[in-house]
């Protein structure tokens, strides 16, 4: 699929965008990634001691490229089971069923997102990640994708978070890798720790210790967290609380936490750009549109136990250019192997629109959904579709992307080309000028929306698209 997907992508940039401008997001700013591949080498093998003439430092399992793909489905040579990425290949299947929780898109960390100096090694990074679904077995997923030499996760330790970098310390419990305290993933690579009993409430904050070993230059994350991360001198996987840390609003390493979960437990991805990723949004508020139609999926008797996993990346496009490896590049990554999806709500293609040079991009983009819906229907998942949300009187407006944006929503909206449409674009756009987001909603650039317009968002969908 990944090949096919980027040999489709190859003929669309033929005819494709020429970005004059990086698609917008000021957190995930500096550039765009060079990435060529659907997100680098899939299934790993974790193992203890050493692999194909490489020793762990540390003395822990060292985790090594196992085959081609995408993160998520274990490479020929990968350890099948709880110790690998995602779900077993050559060596069985797995017979737990696995649902996501809560997820991050991985990409090339920018320079202007990376830590502060002096950087993570031979430092504890907390993290906090806002769940979804709740369980009493979970694994977590780690990439070293971009890297371009290996990375030692020395201690890793998942607490419930009780506020800022405080955790828990009753709920505090190590991770392990292959039965290893420590693991090194190797540069291009991806890791999954072994299952962890732990009790995980449903829609709460966790927090992910790393005390690290060496790091790469080139780190793996995700820039626009909206979340607060906290550095700390040495070896703190374990503390309490941390002694005068360094602060960044960014992930890194981290793309995944799955739970065993019922059967009829499944995932939502919502993919997308910034306005998906949360743009506008409150850091550490956890109010993006995803979080908070999360907590209504909730609410509700018959979608209490689906998940929402946020595979949103700001300045992300569809087609070529911006921020990370574009969706066509990163889908079966991002969705398709995600554990136990059962949807996909695609809002995604207004950096597309808002750096191209005319309307041309209207029919490229389409041909884009077309990809992408094919891609989701052949691994039995359901494809919704969003249409564009306004963005008259932003940086991308003008006649020519605007007429694109109702082309493509035209489209969006007609029958049979998704398998739903969640219309999200009516509810925040304004009803006496329809090209702009309601004031009310506005995020105060005209392109994203506020708390409130996510709010409004996630209220405007239907459940009974996702009952069982």
């Amino acid at each position: 699929m990944t090949s096919k997907l980027t040999a489709n992508l190859v003929l669309v940039g033929l005819i494709g965008l020429a970005c004059a401008q990086s698609p917008v997001d000021a957190s995930s700013s500096g550039g765009s990634t060079g990435f060529a591949a659907a997100g680098g080498p899939a299934g790993t093998a974790s193992v203890s001691g050493a692999s194909a003439g490489e020793t762990p430092s540390n003395g822990g399992a060292l985790v090594s490229t196992g085959g081609s793909g995408a993160n998520g489905g274990a490479g020929a040579g990968a350890t099948a089971g709880e110790a690998t990425s995602g779900a077993a290949g050559a060596g069985g299947a797995d017979p737990v069923h696995w649902v996501g929780t809560w997820s991050a898109a991985p990409q090339l960390t920018e320079s202007s997102n990376l830590p502060p100096a002096p950087g993570l090694a031979n430092r504890t990074l907390r993290q906090v990640f806002y769940v979804s679904i709740g369980g009493t077995r979970l694994r977590v997923h780690f990439s070293n994708a971009y890297g371009t030499s290996a990375v030692t996760l020395a201690a890793v330790h998942l607490a419930l978070s009780t506020g800022g970098h405080a955790i828990d310390a009753a709920t505090d419990r190590a991770l392990a890798f292959a039965g290893m305290p420590s693991v090194t993933i190797a540069a291009g690579a991806t890791a999954t720790s072994d299952a962890l009993d732990f009790a995980l409430p449903s829609q709460t904050k966790v927090a992910l210790s790393i005390a690290f070993g060496a790091t790469p230059a080139e780190l793996t994350g995700h820039p626009g967290s909206r979340t607060t991360s906290y550095i700390a001198e040495g070896d703190a996987a374990a503390a309490a609380s941390l002694a005068a840390p360094a602060t960044t609003a960014h992930w890194y390493f981290a793309t995944g936490i799955d739970v065993v979960a019922a059967p009829a437990s499944s995932a939502i991805v919502t993919l997308g750009d910034s306005i998906t990723d949360g743009r506008g949004s409150t850091t550490d508020g956890n109010d993006r549109w995803p979080d908070a139609f999360s907590r209504r999926l909730r609410q509700n008797q018959l979608t209490a136990p689906i998940a929402v996993l946020n595979q949103g990346i700001g300045g992300n496009t569809v087609l070529a250019g911006g921020l990370g490896p574009t969706a066509l590049m990163r889908f079966e990554r991002d969705v398709l192997d995600q554990a136990g999806v059962r949807w996909v709500v695609v809002l995604h293609g207004v950096n597309d629109i808002g750096v191209a040079p005319d309307q041309g991009v209207a029919q490229q983009l389409i041909d884009g959904y077309h990809q992408l819906v094919a891609a989701a229907r052949s691994r039995g998942i359901r494809a919704y579709g969003v249409p564009i949300l306004p963005f008259g009187s932003s940086m991308y407006d003008s006649p020519d992307h605007e007429a694109a944006r109702q082309t493509v929503n035209a489209w969006i909206r007609a029958a049979g080309h998704f398998d739903a449409v969640i219309d999200l674009e009516a509810a925040v756009r304004d009803p006496a000028n329809a090209t702009q987001l309601l004031a009310v909603y506005d995020g105060g650039d005209h392109l994203h929306p506020n708390a409130a317009g996510y709010q409004k968002m996630a209220d405007s969908i239907d459940l009974g698209l996702f009952a069982p």
